[in-house]
C-alpha cells in the first residue's frame, strides 16, 4: 500500500473541492491514483445525489449577466436546500462560474448548459460533485436567455432576484434606461410585456374571476362583460410592463418612460428569476 502523503490529499481536495477525509480515503482505496480517486469521490456524489433526489432544493442563487456588446444576456437558478449553503462564497462563485461558461457559449437552454465542459466536467457532472461536497440536492433550477438590439440585467440584494430585459434600439443613455427597466421587472413582477403577450388562457381566466365577482356583488346581468372588461384593463395596467406605474416616477408608465428617450423605444422581452 502506497504511503499518502498530505500534499496529495490536498492537491485531490483542490482538484475536486471534497473533504480532505474523504479525499484521503479514496487516495487509500485507489493506491494514490489521483485520477481513480476521481472517480471514487465522483461516484460518492452520485450517490448522495441520489439519496437527496427527493429532498426539496428550494433554497439557491439567481444570477443575470449580459455579454461585453450588451447584445445577449442570460439569468440562471441553481438551487440547494438550505440558506446556507446558498449563501456560501463558493457556492455562489460556482454559480458564477457556470453563468459565465452558459454566457461565453451562448448557450440558449439549460440542456446546453448542462452539456457544457467546466474545468474538464461536464456541467451536468459537475452539479453531481457539488451534491458530494456540500451533502445537499443541488441541481439547475432554471435557465433563459434574452437576444436584442440592447440587453440589460440586474441581480437584487442577496441573489434571490434576477432578471434581464431587451430593448429593441440603442439610444442615447441606454445603460441607464436598461438598468432602471431591469429593476422594474424585479420590483414588479409583471407577467408580459404588454397586453399582446398575454395568453389566452389567462385573459380567459381572469374574466372568469372578474364575472363571477360581479355576479356576486349583485351587479345587473347586462352590466357584467362591460365590467369584466373594465376590470381586465386594469389588470393589464397593473400587470404587464408597459402599462405598469414606472417604479421612480409612479405619475407616469413605462411605455411613457421609454418614449421620452425615444418615440419607438421599448422593451422586447424580459426574463425574471425569483426564490420564494
Amino acid at each position: 500500500m502506497a504511503k499518502i502523503t498530505a500534499a496529495e490529499v490536498n492537491k485531490l481536495r483542490k482538484l475536486t473541492g471534497a473533504g480532505m477525509m474523504d479525499c484521503k480515503k479514496a487516495l487509500v482505496e485507489t493506491d494514490g491514483d489521483q485520477e481513480k480517486a476521481v472517480d471514487i469521490l465522483r461516484k460518492k456524489g452520485q450517490k448522495v445525489a441520489a439519496n437527496r433526489s427527493d429532498r426539496d432544493a428550494a433554497e439557491g442563487v439567481v444570477l443575470s449577466k449580459v455579454n461585453d456588446d450588451k447584445t445577449f444576456g442570460a439569468v440562471i437558478m441553481i438551487n440547494c436546500e438550505t440558506d446556507f449553503v446558498a449563501k456560501n462564497d463558493d457556492f455562489v462563485k460556482y454559480a458564477q462560474s457556470v453563468l459565465d461558461l452558459a454566457l461565453a457559449n451562448k448557450a440558449k437552454t439549460s440542456d446546453e448548459v448542462l452539456a457544457l465542459s467546466l474545468n474538464g466536467v461536464a456541467v451536468k457532472d459537475s452539479l453531481i460533485d457539488q451534491i458530494g461536497k456540500i451533502g445537499e440536492k443541488i441541481e439547475l433550477g432554471g435557465y433563459a436567455v434574452t437576444e436584442d438590439a440592447y440587453v440589460s440585467a440586474y441581480i437584487h440584494n442577496g441573489n434571490r432576484i434576477a432578471t434581464i430585459i431587451g430593448l429593441n434600439k440603442v439610444v442615447d443613455g441606454i445603460d441607464g434606461v436598461g438598468k432602471d427597466m431591469a429593476m422594474q421587472v424585479a420590483a414588479m413582477n409583471p407577467i408580459a410585456v404588454d397586453q399582446s403577450f398575454v395568453d389566452q388562457a389567462t385573459i380567459d381566466h381572469e374574466l372568469a374571476l372578474f364575472r363571477d365577482i360581479i355576479r356576486q356583488e349583485g351587479k345587473p346581468e347586462a352590466m357584467v362583460e362591460k365590467i369584466a372588461a373594465g376590470k381586465l384593463n386594469k389588470f393589464f395596467k397593473e400587470n404587464t410592463l408597459l402599462n405598469q406605474a414606472y417604479i421612480k416616477d409612479t405619475k407616469q408608465n413605462v411605455s411613457t418612460y421609454l418614449k421620452s428617450y425615444d418615440k419607438d423605444l421599448t422593451v422586447s422581452n424580459f426574463k425574471r428569476f425569483a426564490l420564494a
